[in-house]
This record gives C-alpha cells, structure tokens and sequence, in this order.
C-alpha cells in the first residue's frame, strides 16, 4: 500500500497533495458540540500533514477551521509541532455589493489574521450571484493583494465554465477552480473541464463520496427517511441523490462501484474517488475530516494502488445510463432552484441581497419604469438600459462594459457574451422581470466567424427559454474592444395560447 498521497503541482510554487484534507465539517461538530479547543485541534491536523496528508481547505464560514489551522501554525512556529510544511487554503465568500479596495483588503485580512499566517497558499473567492458584477472588481483587487504578497495564489469556489471562461479571458490570474465533482455529480467532467485545460485552470473537486453515500454503507440498503439523516453534509448529498433519479440511481452506482472494488481489493469510496482523480482536468480530490472523530487516512491511501482500466469504465458507464445529471452547471445550486445545499431552499438568502439596478417611475406615463445602470452615456445620449410599459420590458443595446467604461475581455465574443446576458438579467429584475419574460433577443457580432461560441452561451441563458432570435454581423460597435452587443424584449405575466 501507498505509504503517502500522490503529489501534483497546483501551480508554480505550490505543490500540494492529491488528497486535500476538507474542514468544513468542522461547523457542524461545533453545532452539535461547541468549539473545539484550538490546540487539540491544532494536533489532529498535524496528525494529519504528518501522514502526508498536508493540504488544508477551509473557508471563512467553517466553524473556527481558519482559527485550528492559525493554531497549527502558530505551534509550528514555537516547535511544539514538527515542521510538516502544510498549505492552507481558504476561500472568501461575501455578500454581494460594492467592492471596494478596502473591503476586498478587510475580507483577506480577516482570513489571515485567523490563520495567524502573513501568506495564505491559495485563496478562493465565491460569489452568490452573477447579476452583480462586483466579483470582478473584487478579483481585480485580489490580483493586486496577490502581488503584494498577502497570497501565493486565486482560485475560484464554484464558477461555472461560462463566467471562469470569461475571468480568464479578461487575463485574471486564475489557478484554481473548486466544484462538487462525484460520480453522482459528474457535470464538471463537461464544459468547465474543457475551459479549465483551456486556460491552464486545475479543478479541485469536493463530494468525491457524496457526503458519505458513496460507501458500502449504504450498498443494497433501504432509503433513509428524512429524519435519519444525521448531518449537514449527507442532507446536502441526499439532494443530489434525488435529482440524479432517486435511490434505486445511487444503488445502480454503488453495485458498479462494489464490483470495481471487490475485483482491485479495495473499497467503494476508493473507486469513487480514484474515478474522479483520473479525471484529466482534476488536481486533487477534498475529503472531509472529522477532527477527533472518524479517520480515514489508511484506507484513503489505497486510492493510490490501483487505476480504473476499461472494463472498469465500461461499468460505471452502464451504471451512469441510469441516471440523470443534477440540473444546470457547476455552481447553479448555490443560485437557483432547485437548491442543493445542505440547508435547503436558499431563495430567501438571496433576496436579501441588494439588486445592482433600480427602476424609477416614467414621468410622462402612469404605467412606465425605467432602468439606468449610471452610464455617463445614458442623459447625455437620452436612453435608459430598460423601459417597462405595462407588461412589456424592453432592453437596450447592451455591451460588456463595467463600472466607468472597462471593456470586459476585449478579444472574446462568447465571454462578452456572458457579462452582457448577466447585465441583462439584471436590468429585468429591476424592472420586474426575469430572463425567462424574454421573448426576443437580437446579437450584433464584429465578426460572425464567432458566432458559435456566442449562441452557445446564448444557449445557456435561454435553452429552457428559446426566444426568438436573430444575430447579425456589423463593421463595428462604438467603442474600443467591443465584440458583441445584444438587445432583448421581455412580456411578463401569462396569457391564453389561444
């Protein structure tokens, strides 16, 4: 047997082991038990990296995991700990709104001054919703806190390939990107691991064993009902479950899986997980651990002592026939129904959060909202980004601009693309609308030999949708970097097919 994990590079200066040591479970332990003493935390980790097991994902919302890795490191410093080089990440996850320089810096200190570090190895920034472009400004920030050294490295929490594709293409240092990737959850093995290679982007993947589902546990076993189901995360996973064809799915995977391990002598978490890390986009895999509780490093090992050959393939692909994928992209959990998450229905969390636009009332009509988005061009050229008559929306000619007149990835059609349909979404929601009132669309290209790439984000946004569409091409757009502009038309409300 492997006596450590296998190793890879992240990226440059940053190698870090294939089996990334999970700590959000932390939060749920601290629920039910209270805080977990720093220093006996800080020795189970050590535990840990010990074992070669030296790579730590955290975020800011984990319990107190920033404040048990800021211990560890704080012991290997006064050499109460040995030295096992660990490498901590974290990830940024806030509410969406302005970001400024000085909140983007708070945010980061945050992080470090829990860790106790002066340089996080790889910071990962999650956003809740794409409709609010301060993500970017954030990222811009975060790219200038990384030269100065507060971090080695960004990555990205749970973008999906259209907005990583589009963060890259605006030249953001991106190394990274963390999704759910399983064998009950195998959208990344698509698009976004197509953009990643891409981009040099390296995938890390966390419920590999769908929150403890993908073991001989539950081989053969009736389905749990909703009140035996003991934590957060096997709540969250028995979500994906559902969606993905119900239980008898999951059995049909498990029965493949037990095969696979029965014939290489191993068990059915090291299938599930040896299946993801052999996924070419893939870095590394994020088990979660239980401080002080369940350990799993010996039979974790074993992932390392065997490859999955075709006849193995062959059956867990017969198994996939079975099933279904979990709806949308890498990430649409966390933003729209139906929400998978370990809590549940999230629509309340965000409605919260502050809308980027704002309609006002018309002065010359009863029944008219107007939108602006505080462009400099808007008074002075006499329009507004979205007029509302009564039960009609209509959008204006919409380009990849942010904030004071910043092109968004100047030389690409289908990245624009996404930013602009983002803009749009989120006129129509402050006008009262959705994307899903469209009922035409009209894109102007620069070069029609782009089109592909920018029907196909189209086709994102509006493939349940299908307006009515024409796209043309025109010598030029006002404006320098401009590839794409797209104009919409909304009805809200519903009427008689007849």
């Amino acid at each position: 047997m492997a006596s450590r994990p296998e190793r890879t590079m992240l990226a440059p200066g940053l190698e870090i082991s294939r089996i990334v040591t999970g700590l959000w479970q932390v939060a749920d332990i601290e629920r039910k038990s209270g805080l977990i003493d720093p220093d006996h935390g800080a020795e189970a980790l050590s535990a840990y990296a010990a074992a070669g097991f030296d790579t730590f994902d955290m975020a800011d919302h984990y319990g107190s995991a920033e404040v048990l890795t800021g211990r560890l490191l704080e012991r290997i410093r006064a050499g109460s700990l040995p030295d096992t080089k660990p490498r901590a990440f974290t990830k940024w996850c806030p509410a969406p709104g302005g970001m400024s320089a000085d909140i983007v810096r708070e945010g980061i200190r945050t992080s470090l001054d829990r860790m106790q570090t002066d340089r996080i190895d790889l910071m990962q920034f999650h956003w809740w919703m794409y409709e609010h472009p301060g993500y970017l400004d954030a990222l811009i920030e975060m790219a200038k806190l990384r030269e100065e050294g507060l971090f080695r490295h960004i990555g990205l929490t749970n973008f999906n390939a259209d907005h990583l594709h589009m963060l890259c293409a605006h030249g953001l240092p991106i190394v990274a990107n963390q999704v759910s990737f399983s064998l009950i959850d195998r959208r990344a093995a698509g698009d976004l691991s197509r953009v990643a290679m891409r981009h040099g982007v390296r995938l890390l993947a966390y419920g590999t064993l769908g929150g403890g589902f993908l073991s001989e546990r539950w081989l053969g076993r009736p389905e749990p009902a909703h009140g035996d189901i003991p934590d957060w995360s096997k709540s969250k996973y028995k979500r994906f479950i559902n969606e993905i064809g119900g239980w008898p799915a999951l059995q049909a995977i498990l029965a493949a899986a037990s095969a696979i391990a029965r014939k290489h002598h191993v068990s059915i978490p090291n299938v599930a997980t040896r299946w993801v890390l052999e996924q070419p986009a893939v870095a590394a895999v994020i088990v979660g651990a239980r401080l002080g509780e369940n350990e799993h490093r010996a039979d974790n090992l074993r992932v390392f002592d065997f490859a999955l050959d075709a006849e193995d393939h062959a059956r867990l692909d017969a198994a996939f026939a079975q099933t279904r994928n979990p709806p949308g992209d890498c990430g649409d959990e966390y933003r729209k129904p139906p929400f998978l998450t370990a809590s549940g229905d999230l629509s309340h969390h965000l409605e919260g959060f502050p809308k980027i636009y704002a309609a006002e009332p018309v002065p010359f009509r009863s029944d008219g909202l107007r939108v602006s988005t505080g462009s400099l061009w808007e008074p002075i050229a006499g329009y507004s980004r979205a007029m509302r008559v009564g039960n009609q929306i209509t959008i204006s000619g919409t380009t990849a601009t942010h904030g004071a007149g910043l092109p968004v990835a100047p030389g690409c059609a289908a990245a624009q693309t996404t930013y602009i349909l983002d803009k749009i979404a989120a006129s129509l929601s402050a006008a009262g609308a959705r994307l899903e009132d469209v009922v035409r669309t009209r894109i102007y290209l620069t070069n029609a030999d782009e089109w592909e790439g920018v029907s196909r984000v189209h086709g994102h946004y509006f493939g349940h949708i299908r307006p009515a569409n024409t796209l043309l091409e025109v010598s030029r757009l006002i404006g320098e970097g401009y590839r794409v502009e797209i104009e919409a038309d909304a009805i809200t409300g519903t009427r008689d097919p007849a």
